[in-house]
């Protein structure tokens, strides 16, 4: 039974992937779009690649998930701080209280972590930078991802297409 559970729960997340995929067309045409282009353009950013290096290497980092508590529970990067991207100007400071900390950001697809790095560095937050990608190529990639449905690490493989 607690593996159908299971199963169930990594459907849905996978099923929110998809639907918000579909959602991101409309966006990027909308005053949205330019938003997230300029936060893109005036924030510092690294590659997945470069982030598991040194989440491989157990760097002294901070990785923030800005994505919904709905998204952060279905499938996140195990250690990451879960911080809506909603509330982050508010609860920034009990997450993250000194301001030169080494913080990387991610969402699904780079678009909040954007907005939020930018707002991080407005807040005064030297150090935040985003992640080019974010957790959908992250799980494509097949790098560690963990579910707080079980509070175990997951595997997954990628969709074909």
């Amino acid at each position: 039974m607690k593996k159908v559970h299971l199963l169930m729960m990594l459907i849905i997340g996978i099923s929110c992937f998809a639907a918000s995929a579909r959602a991101e067309k409309v966006w990027m045409q909308k005053p949205a779009g330019k938003m997230v282009e300029a936060a893109r353009n005036s924030t510092k950013q690294v590659s997945i690649t470069a982030v598991k290096k040194l989440y491989d290497g157990d760097e002294d980092i901070i990785l923030l998930d800005v994505r919904t508590p709905r998204e952060y529970e279905a499938i996140h990067i195990p250690g990451a701080e879960s911080a809506p991207r909603g509330l982050l100007e508010f609860i920034i400071w009990s997450l993250v209280p000194d301001e030169n900390e080494q913080i990387y950001v991610y969402c699904r697809t780079g678009a909040r972590a954007a907005l939020a790095t930018k707002l991080l560095n407005e807040l005064g937050y030297k150090n935040a930078v985003r992640i080019d990608t974010g957790m959908a190529d992250w799980a494509r990639s097949g790098y560690p991802v963990q579910t707080s449905f079980t509070d175990e690490e997951l595997i997954l493989l990628p969709a074909e297409e």
